[in-house]
């Protein structure tokens, strides 16, 4: 077996996925020839949670530290030099395709009950290629007797169309922002203004993020959408529904196995912290169900 497990690749039409049991993950996805996401090899470790899908939380978690149920819980510090757990804890899981087609598959994974989370979570993970482009949704249960905390996020980093990540725009239709601490975490929410006001495509040139936004505007269809517009006009087009609360976006200026390779924009049930903060936080009592979808397409 790879490092990053089980293959399993998708075809329709011009488009090509591979799914990698590790995490989950979008390890390619390929349209017309052209790399829509940032590809890494089967055997490659997946830089900065490329693809991955992140549960039960996404995002950080304050000293890996959190009250649920009058309980005082402690997950592992994953990310020492801020002091944070971060994405979870199904990432760098070996996940099992339960099904599989030639534009499908359903990836499965029982998170097993631990100290710092003694919950039991069953998740299922579904890419599905079509002539809209891939959809992605995460189906959340509760196979337990007790109640549980709940978020998920997704991790595609996508790439740039060819050139410097400076030479893309950005747009995504939400009003606020999420303000931060040092150890980037949030400390609140503001309207959008200046550089994070990016309801309009935005230039990329000389700008660096790794900020939250909320209150995103949904369309018709119940959906909030990003844009990463390439400089040859073609544009990758992400949508969520609406249980996707936040979007978190990061051009990797400091993560060094990224560093402007391309961008991360991360649909999310909650934003970091949202097991302390209680902030969107999804409860789930015992056989209740939680799902989110997303997709992308180029255009």
């Amino acid at each position: 077996m790879s490092l990053t497990g089980q293959q399993t690749t998708l075809t329709h039409g011009d488009q090509v996925a591979t799914i990698a049991s590790l995490g989950a993950a979008l390890r390619t996805y390929i349209v017309g020839g052209r790399d829509v996401v940032l590809p890494y090899g089967e055997d490659e470790f997946p830089p900065a949670f490329a693809g991955m899908v992140l549960a039960p939380w996404p995002n950080r978690l304050r000293d890996g530290q959190y009250t649920f149920g009058g309980e005082d819980l402690q997950v592992a510090v994953s990310e020492p030099d801020r002091g944070t757990a971060l994405h979870g804890l199904a990432s760098f899981q070996y996940w099992t395709v339960a099904s599989a087609t030639d534009t499908s598959v359903t990836l499965t994974f029982d998170l097993a009950p631990s100290p710092g989370y003694p919950f039991c979570l069953a998740l299922a993970t579904t890419y599905t290629l079509s002539d809209e482009g891939l959809t992605i949704t995460t189906e959340a249960r509760n196979i337990g007797s007790t109640a549980l905390p709940y978020g998920v996020g997704f991790h595609p980093w996508f790439a740039p169309g060819g050139t410097a990540l400076d030479e893309c725009t950005l747009q995504l239709t939400a009003d606020r922002n999420v303000t931060v601490d040092e150890r980037l975490l949030p400390t609140g929410a503001v309207d959008v203004a200046g550089e994070f006001d990016i309801r309009e495509p935005r230039s990329l040139s000389g700008v660096g993020f790794d900020d939250a936004w909320v209150a995103p505007t949904l369309d018709d269809d119940g959906r909030s959408w990003a844009r990463l517009g390439w400089a040859d006009g073609s544009t990758v087009e992400i949508w969520a529904d609406s249980e996707a609360k936040a979007w978190q976006i990061c051009t990797g200026d400091q993560v060094d196995a990224i560093r402007r390779a391309g961008v991360a924009i991360e649909p999310m049930s909650c934003i970091a912290d949202a097991f302390r903060t209680g902030d969107d936080l999804i409860t789930l009592q015992p056989g209740e169900s939680h799902a989110l979808s997303w997709g992308v397409r180029l255009v």
